[in-house]
């Protein structure tokens, strides 16, 4: 069977490499000129496993005002005459219910957990080189209040597999000592020994040098744009690309934002929309004092994960600015928010800036499975935990296109 993945991203790079693995031709096609350069390009770099509670949740319904109104907020709502963002939003805070929030962070637990023993058996078994680091997570927290939730929701966790330990404030300085830099107020932390790091854009590099030895069977189109499908009968006949018509047997919809048109074309509506993301990379110099564990300040939403010798830095949530161009305005914050966590980082030279578009869907949980169509899948939607649930997505996809049992329960992540 010869399947087409749309998407060269890190969800269709992961998806072509399973599937090859079961057996299938596999083609990707990309609008891009190599792997991973849109929003796989400079993402935080965290595999956050664990720490997976989706972005709709009661406790966002009281700050829905300043997120309208203070453009420094890490979460900035940009209101637009945009039908498919009044759909989202509406579908967003009909999931900031209590029983929505727990139901979907258990179902990303689940496919966290997956993804993290996948990922590292795929990473053992090729001995990929992406600045991998297995060194844990650490959450630190600048109140009281906050700390408690976090804590409730770590316990709320324990039955899944989601180990943690409780940290007093120095018990924190003494995993990572960069911490004392700040003169921040840490009342305490939760450790995840779990959660592992990595530079997503090296990974993609990773699975195409692979996949593409004459040896693999799998077959790459970049610059090539897919403007539509082929309907057939219940069946998707071909792509209709920029290179003109492309035939396969079955066809994988894996390319991010691109899926909402495509699976739109298609009938139906996956209610993706852009979340935009900023991040930072720091060279780091031996003087540098850069923590050496991956680190989230829970005050700021700002991610710090080490990439060997550099630091990536992650943060903020634009909804409604849809375009991939930096603000100077919150690259700027970020920077500001680094050097007041990190005063001594001391880097090598300016860090370099980034702005990403997260596909992302109102309750945060991805689609992963079949469509109306017979030979037609999809995994798109991850959101911000795209490069965290991919090996776990792209798995459970091979084995739904396969017909075989998972552990994951059909119904979750399925197109209803």
């Amino acid at each position: 069977m010869h399947i087409a993945v749309i998407g060269a991203g890190i969800i269709g790079m992961t998806t072509a490499y399973f599937l090859r693995r079961e057996g299938y031709a596999v083609t990707v096609i990309d609008r891009q000129g190599e792997p991973g350069t849109e929003t796989s390009k400079a993402n935080g770099a965290q595999l956050s496993y664990s720490f997976v509670a989706p972005l709709a949740d009661p406790g966002v319904l009281p700050k829905l005002p300043s997120w309208l109104t203070d453009k420094d907020a890490p979460l900035h709502f940009r209101l637009r005459a945009d039908p498919q963002q009044w759909r989202w939003g509406l579908s967003f805070l009909r999931a900031c219910q209590r029983a929505t929030a727990r139901r979907v962070t258990m179902d990303l637990l689940e496919l966290g957990i997956s993804s993290r023993e996948l990922l590292r058996k795929m990473v053992a078994d090729e001995g990929f080189d992406f600045d991998f680091s297995p060194s844990g997570k650490l959450l630190v927290y600048e109140d009281d209040a906050t700390y408690a939730k976090a804590r409730a929701q770590m316990a709320f966790q324990d039955d899944s597999g989601g180990e943690h330990s409780v940290l007093t404030t120095q018990a924190c300085l003494d995993m990572e000592p960069t911490l004392a830099q700040s003169g921040r107020g840490i009342v305490g932390g939760i450790f995840l020994p779990e959660e592992d790091a990595g530079d997503c854009l090296k990974l993609c590099a990773q699975l195409h040098s692979k996949l593409a030895h004459p040896s693999s069977g799998v077959d790459f189109h970049f610059d090539t744009e897919v403007r539509g499908l082929r309907l057939e009968r219940g069946r998707i006949a071909a792509l209709d690309t920029s290179a003109g018509h492309l035939q396969a047997d079955g066809y994988v919809i894996a390319n991010g934002l691109g899926a909402q048109r495509l699976s739109t074309q298609a009938g139906f509506n996956p209610l993706i929309y852009p979340l935009k993301g900023y991040s930072l990379t720091y060279q780091l110099t031996p003087e540098s004092q850069a923590p050496r564990l991956s680190v989230s300040d829970i005050r700021t939403k700002v991610v710090y994960a080490r990439l060997g010798d550099r630091l990536r830095v992650a943060g903020m949530v634009d909804i409604g600015d849809g375009d991939a161009g930096i603000r100077n305005r919150r690259i700027e914050l970020l920077k500001a928010q680094v050097s007041d966590f990190l005063p001594q980082l001391a880097p090598a030279a300016e860090p370099e800036a980034w702005a990403g578009l997260r596909p992302a869907r109102p309750d945060s949980t991805p689609l992963i499975g079949a469509t109306p169509y017979t030979n037609l899948w999809i995994n798109a939607g991850h959101g911000s935990l795209g490069f965290t649930l991919a090996a776990g997505s792209a798995g459970l996809l091979r084995d739904r296109i396969a017909r075989r049992p998972t552990a994951i329960r059909e119904g979750k992540f399925a197109l209803h």
